[in-house]
């Protein structure tokens, strides 16, 4: 019996069903009221998004043996997602991929050789003197204005920021590429920023 394929990962394949299986669970779901009307162009794109993250989820499972990435080694996701900033940054698809240990587990192995120098830190402080500052205490419950760190003082932090930024930069690009290299996407099921597919209104 045939299947309807939306897309393939290697010899794998990701079937119309299974998209439509995690639809189905995103509108029984909490957001079902902001998601878009089925049957519209918006409802389109969704349907293409939520392949680029079937797809994504299997080219990580994939990659995590050949990286022999082990669960227990996976760190939390609050630490490589802290804040809304981070999702955005490293992308919705990206991180999806990011909400089971696996995925924490293959992002851990890609970043491992990720490194910040020094350079680096004290340039980010030369361009953002106040972004760790510390706000002094002022009569009446009110805090001063912000006291311009010493670069000995802030360097930790800073060189944390700036490691998990760009270990989030190397994960995106190796997904990218990774997904890139295997997977071939069926028409109706083209990434949702594809200018050839006629869901994309994108205008410049």
């Amino acid at each position: 019996m045939s299947v309807d394929v939306a897309a393939t990962v290697g010899s794998e394949l990701v079937t119309v069903a299974e998209v439509d299986a995690r639809e189905h669970a995103l509108r029984s779901g909490g957001s079902a009221d902001a998601l878009p009307r089925p049957g519209t162009s918006e409802a389109r794109q969704l349907r293409r998004w939520i392949t680029q993250v079937l797809v994504a989820e299997r080219v990580v499972a994939a990659e995590a043996s050949a990286l022999c990435a082990r669960v227990e080694d996976a760190p939390a996701e609050r630490d490589l997602l802290p804040d809304e900033v981070a999702r955005l940054e490293i992308g919705s698809v990206a991180a999806s991929t990011l909400s089971e240990p696996r995925g924490r587990a293959v992002f851990a192995r890609v970043t491992a050789a990720v490194r910040i120098s020094d350079a680096e830190v004290r340039d980010y402080h030369c361009r953002n003197p106040f972004r760790f500052a510390s706000r002094p205490a002022a009569p009446g419950g009110w805090h001063g204005a912000p006291v311009r760190a010493d670069l000995d003082d802030v360097r930790p932090v800073i060189a944390g920021h700036l490691l998990a930024a760009a270990q989030r930069r190397e994960y995106r690009r190796w997904l990218d590429a990774r997904c890139a290299d295997a997977v071939v996407l069926a028409p109706g099921y083209e990434h949702p920023g594809d200018p050839r597919q006629p869901d994309n209104t994108h205008r410049h």
